[in-house]
């Protein structure tokens, strides 16, 4: 087991950072089939939702998803940190909400959210994670920010969102992103 105090090698940072350049760039293309080949086996933790997507068609589907809502999603990167098992990425989301988000129907609203993301690595080098992390209230303001509440259709449009946020609450967090054991130090 690698030291959590050592570093990889250069050519080792570099490799990484490169995978997941190229991630990102794959995802705002919507090319999924790149995207995908990032991992051998595809795995998302949204910690705002205590949601994970694992796998090729559990993946897919969320990107099918987000993407309906946030067709023009797109980062501006904002910082690169490399760990001994991981690269740290802080950027900016940004997309304009025109589609269905599970039950919230689209407010034409757009959001510009900061976000950290861990790329994770095992010990032979592939990516086995991406875990996110944002403050979904934040996108949530930003993108009902624009219903003009002085209008009744305004009113009623954000009424539907609300129903809609409410019927998508309550679930039980994923018991993977809850089940954990503090690292021995």
């Amino acid at each position: 087991m690698t030291s959590r105090f050592a570093l990889p090698a250069e050519d080792v940072l570099r490799a990484r950072e490169k995978l997941v350049l190229d991630h990102f760039r794959d995802e705002v293309a919507h090319d999924w089939d790149a995207t995908l080949s990032t991992f051998p086996h595809p795995h998302y933790e949204i910690i705002a939702q205590m949601v994970v997507h694992d796998g090729d068609s559990a993946v897919r589907q969320y990107y099918t998803d987000t993407r309906a809502a946030f067709p023009d999603q797109h980062h501006e990167l904002i910082s690169f940190r490399h760990s001994h098992d991981a690269v740290i990425v802080e950027f900016w989301l940004l997309g304009t909400h025109t589609g269905p988000l599970g039950k919230i129907p689209p407010t034409g609203g757009g959001h510009r959210t900061r976000m950290t993301a861990y790329f994770i690595f095992d010990e032979d080098e592939n990516l086995v994670t991406e875990r996110i992390y944002f403050d979904q209230l934040s996108v949530l303001k930003q993108v009902i920010g624009g219903i003009d509440r002085r209008k009744p259709s305004g009113l009623l449009r954000l009424l539907q969102v609300l129903r809609g946020m409410l019927a998508m609450s309550g679930g039980q967090p994923d018991p993977r992103l809850t089940n954990t054991s503090p690292p021995a130090l």
